[in-house]
């Protein structure tokens, strides 16, 4: 060595570049030797894993029973890991019938306070593994933990709670959600909401009390969230959301009446068809198309002549619908005498092939008056086409 030491120093300055050169060699074999290593480790380690998976995939059923003993696999870190693995993934799949047993496999070996002890200890991604774990669970005893975790300070942590307590989807996991809305609870608007819809769709009547109870935006969500997961049960509540000064709320009123059908649903759209505001009207159009009373048809003819368009698509797309009526909503539509409605209405009725039935049948219809609709009906569908024509042109013209 001390030969070659010598002749590298008596290169002059050529020596600092051969030592250089010498140095990132070592640095290369060095970093393949690593790669190498721990690729050979990593298969070793899935091989391994591969092994017990199938052994324990084999005495699954005893595993789950009791038979096998929570002893003979718990502490075992790898055991552990693919026991725990299978039965979160079975959790999340299982139906009513084989939940139970898999929960009480949770309990009696200790995962379930294992990972409720980390989600206390543990720090960092730790935690927030342990969160979403925990949640994956869809035990009751995993809510207090989670709850906790939505007053920590890392705003990941508590992003990690609200999917956790989501994951769970039991009503009483969404109370402390609520209860920290109400207050403060820094997180994304769309992952609260997901997490609520998720636990509130078995009982929407929950989010009723605290929609009442809230204020501004968190009033906005929660009104959002009783909108998609109203159910028929909901009662009178959803009048006094629908009478909302704030436009998102009633129009989230609207689309929970649309999943009722009591007998103040139909007034109450009616009212909402006419608000102010475009959105909340198209709602109330939308949730009108799905209530079966023959007395929307009034209503949907007055949204037929909204001066916003969605409105008027949405009004036709559900008068559309109503096959039995439709030559006599035909009528009504021309009585109008509004150019817009009428055209809005054929294409409606073009786009679900219901034209050609109504135009037979006025055409074996005695008298002038059925004469007349197939003439308004004509000049009415020559003139979309000539419109059409006309947009195509300009456009390539463009």
């Amino acid at each position: 060595m001390g030969f070659i030491s010598s002749a590298i120093e008596a290169l002059g300055p050529a020596g600092l570049v051969l030592k250089a050169i010498l140095v990132s060699l070592l640095g290369i074999l060095l970093l393949v030797g690593f790669i190498i290593l721990r690729r050979w480790y990593r298969g070793r380690y899935f091989r391994r894993r591969n092994g017990r998976t199938v052994a324990l995939r084999a005495q699954w059923e005893d595993i789950v029973s009791g038979k096998v003993p929570p002893g003979d696999w718990r502490f075992n870190p790898l055991d552990c890991d693919i026991v725990e693995s299978i039965l979160l993934d079975s959790i999340e799949m299982g139906t009513p019938e084989t939940l139970p047993s898999l929960l009480q496999c949770l309990r009696k070996s200790g995962l379930l306070d294992m990972r409720v002890c980390e989600t206390r200890v543990a720090r960092g991604w730790q935690r927030r593994t342990a969160l979403i774990a925990l949640g994956r669970t869809r035990a009751f005893e995993a809510i207090p933990a989670l709850a906790e975790a939505l007053d920590a300070h890392s705003r990941e942590t508590r992003i990690a709670a609200v999917r956790g307590l989501g994951r769970i989807a039991l009503a009483e996991a969404a109370i402390p959600l609520m209860d920290r809305m109400l207050i403060h609870l820094d997180v994304p608007e769309h992952t609260l909401k997901s997490a609520l819809v998720k636990c509130c769709r078995s009982h929407p009547e929950i989010l009723v009390k605290y929609v009442e109870r809230a204020h501004g935006s968190v009033r906005q969500l929660l009104a959002r969230v009783l909108g998609e997961v109203a159910s028929p049960g909901l009662g009178e509540e959803l009048l006094l959301l629908a009478a909302d000064p704030l436009p998102e709320v009633r129009g989230s009123a609207a689309r929970a009446l649309g999943r009722t059908n009591a007998s103040f649903t139909l007034p109450a759209l009616r009212s909402l068809a006419d608000d102010p505001e475009w959105f909340v009207r198209l709602r109330a159009v939308v949730a009108l198309g799905q209530v079966e009373n023959i007395g929307k048809i009034r209503t949907l003819l007055r949204a037929l002549c909204d001066s916003n368009r969605y409105v008027r698509q949405r009004a036709a797309w559900a008068l559309a619908r109503m096959e039995p009526q439709l030559e006599q909503i035909l009528e009504d539509v021309v009585a109008t005498k509004d150019e817009y409605a009428l055209q809005v209405f054929i294409s409606e009725l073009e786009r679900s092939g219901a034209i050609e039935k109504i135009i037979s049948a006025m055409e074996l219809g005695p008298g002038r008056s059925a004469q007349t609709l197939l003439d308004v009906v004509a000049d009415a569908r020559n003139r979309m086409g000539t419109n059409s024509k006309a947009a195509a042109v300009a456009a390539g013209g463009r």
